[in-house]
């Protein structure tokens, strides 16, 4: 009996994914979505952004597609990890959020794909094969954004400041709980709400999280 060639979708390499995120419904259903493709396998998934890095150190894997905002470690934080440790493990981020600064962020993070979570499941998976092949994808709309926003203006002494303040701690509280002095705490948030044009720094907190710069 002669043997039936393989099809195009047989002769593919199985893509071994870690899945972040941490509402389990979404994750679950994400999980299904690309469980119906028949060459991506989601080998593991975890609910906390701390607990990537170990989950893609014990369970092999090819792609790690993070969300953003998790508990324990933003996933832009966990791609940073990734790039430094597992540094042929690729990238790929997957948030609500369509916010140019987080682009921009994960760009920098050594993210190999940046997508929004309403993107159809087709145009994930695709992703998946496509960064594999060693293609950066971008979604082309908040690409388009994230060239018309331009850079975050904000240094990372900067974004420090202003994220841990977001709390409403005093100057005093932030300068000991970052091993500031009480003047360069103060110079920080200053500079930080005139760069975003803002009012005061509650709205400077607001504003730099609205264009995805925290």
């Amino acid at each position: 009996m002669t043997a039936q060639p393989e099809s195009p979708q047989d002769s593919r390499k199985t893509i071994r994914v870690l899945l972040a995120e941490d509402q389990s419904m979404v994750r679950e259903a994400l999980a299904a979505l690309l469980g119906l493709e028949g060459d991506i396998d989601v080998v593991t998934q975890v609910a906390r952004g701390d607990e990537v890095l170990d989950a893609a150190r014990t369970t092999p894997v090819d792609v790690v597609l993070l969300d953003i905002e998790m508990p324990g470690m933003t996933g832009l934080d966990a791609a940073d990890l990734l790039r430094r440790e597992l540094p042929a493990v690729k990238v790929v981020i997957l948030t609500t959020f369509g916010r140019p600064g987080y682009l921009r962020r994960a760009m920098e993070s050594g993210a190999d794909a940046f997508l929004v979570k309403d993107a159809p499941a087709a145009r994930l998976a695709d992703a998946l094969r496509r960064v594999l092949r060693g293609e950066r994808v971008i979604d082309p709309t908040l690409a388009a954004a994230a060239l018309a926003e331009g850079a975050n203006p904000l240094t990372d002494r900067e974004r420090a400041v202003l994220t841990a303040s977001a709390d409403g701690s005093t100057n005093a509280e932030l300068a000991k709980a970052l091993h500031l002095s009480h003047g360069t705490v103060r110079n920080y948030l200053s500079t930080a709400i005139q760069k975003t044009g803002a009012r005061n720094r509650a709205e400077a907190v607001r504003i730099a999280r609205d264009k995805g710069w925290l």
